[in-house]
């Protein structure tokens, strides 16, 4: 090993982009030894089928890969997909990358039922996952159901409108696994859509992907009072799941909590010193209805006295503890929705609407391949934000060299966490292939 430990001169030093053997960020290369043992891109080409009248047509399993490690790497445009042209980063992920302006060409030639498409990889692709270990399998299966707005700028970009944050932009729903931060199901919706539009179909669709999947244990879906329901609680009875949903204050609501006798509610104790919490429980349309309440004290009490009801709807038949304390975890969702607009979804390229929800579908796939490379090549380690894996195993730079017996890729000597990238590495290359 050479140490030269000595200062460079800054003013003087010549700047020239001319190493082809440079591999930008080379640490994808995780991901896509991933995404080939999961057989993603034949997946990918099997699945998605445009008409071969319309532009951009072809490969499309290569194209949705390129966009795919593109939004691994923090990609939140449709230009950030060149660096994967850059040195020799194009060959380690298989050879042929699309320009952008082709993959540009590409999603806008989706149509809806071309989105279904990529539902359906998200589907299988989830599926092959779990089957090779990230699965719950006979274990508990916790489901966080939300929904965000995505900004955008400029009126012109369709479906594009205001809702009740007042913010142009759209609206997607989505579901996320709450161990591992995995995005189970997306849907874009119009900036104008109503938090409960689609859901009860949406659910339809996801209770039908995790039982796919494998998930066979028991599965407990979160929600907040947006979701409110009363064709999702039957199907969620319908299909042996149990469940958590807030309830807004409305005059009926009200009049089942202030009937609850006062000797009835019970003491949170791992509150704040300068506040207090209560809770319990009713019934409400011959449902379990647990209501939550708290109020500030001493000083602080002048700016809020009266109490603060907070009720949600439940089938579970546990603890009321347990259950209101497991109902509050339902925030962590907002971790991946914060992942999402970090990274793909910070922005919504297209002008069209199909091909906008074309982008987002592959933005939950992208973002799944980065949390399946961390399950399954580092499973005993704590689930960390994307941006936290990327600057760890992904943002590293490298050399990929050919020698007489095969390519070497060299990355940085003193990496700090090069034993879980070579760990990760090693576990992936492990996993039985998929075809």
């Amino acid at each position: 090993m050479v140490q030269d430990d000595k200062p460079v001169g800054l003013d003087g030093m010549r700047v020239e982009f001319d190493d082809e053997r440079v591999v930008c960020e080379a640490g994808i290369a995780l991901v896509a030894t991933l995404a080939s043992r999961l057989g993603i891109e034949a997946l990918a080409g099997d699945l998605v089928r445009l008409r071969r009248d319309r532009p951009g047509a072809a490969n499309a399993g290569r194209k949705v890969m390129a966009l795919v490690y593109a939004m691994v790497l923090g990609a939140d445009s449709i230009d950030g997909t060149d660096v994967l042209r850059a040195g020799r980063t194009g060959r380690l992920l298989g050879g042929w990358i699309a320009a952008p302006s082709t993959l540009g060409t590409f999603l806008r030639a989706f149509t809806f039922g071309h989105v279904r498409q990529l539902d359906a990889l998200l589907d299988r692709s989830l599926e092959r996952a779990w089957k090779a270990g990230a699965g719950p399998g006979s274990e508990r299966l916790v489901i966080d159901v939300d929904s965000f707005v995505g900004e955008v700028c400029g009126r012109l970009k369709q479906g594009a409108g205001y809702g009740y944050t007042h913010v142009l932009g759209y609206h997607p729903l989505l579901a996320t696994r709450a161990d591992t931060r995995e995005t189970l199901h997306i849907r874009l919706r119009k900036g104008s859509a109503n938090t409960q539009k689609g859901i009860k179909r949406f659910c339809d669709e996801l209770i039908a992907r995790v039982e796919r999947a494998g998930a066979s244990g028991v599965k407990l879906l979160r929600a907040d009072s947006g979701f409110w329901n009363t064709k999702v609680f039957e199907r969620l009875e319908q299909a042996g799941w149990q469940y958590s949903i807030g309830i807004r204050m409305i005059k009926t609501v009200r009049a089942a909590v202030e009937a609850i006798d006062e000797d009835a509610w019970q003491r949170i104790d791992d509150y704040p010193d300068e506040g207090e919490a209560q809770i319990a429980e009713t019934v409400y349309g011959k449902r379990r209805l647990i209501v939550r309440r708290t109020r500030l004290l001493g000083a602080q009490a002048e700016l809020w006295p009266d109490w603060r009801h907070f009720c949600l709807i439940s089938n579970r038949n546990e603890q009321i503890t347990l259950v209101e304390a497991e109902h509050r975890e339902h925030a962590v969702v907002e971790q991946v929705i914060a992942d999402l607009k970090e990274q793909a979804l910070a922005h919504f390229p297209s002008g069209h609407f199909p091909a906008n929800s074309a982008w987002t579908v592959l933005a939950a796939l992208a973002h799944n391949m980065l949390r399946w490379t961390q399950l399954l090549g580092l499973p005993a380690t704590t689930v960390r934000a994307a941006r936290t894996l990327r600057r760890r195993l992904l943002s590293v730079p490298g050399r990929l060299t050919r020698h007489g017996r095969g390519w070497t890729l060299h990355l940085p000597a003193r990496w700090p966490w090069h034993n879980d990238y070579t760990s990760a590495l090693n576990r992936i290359r492990a996993l039985p292939g998929t075809t």
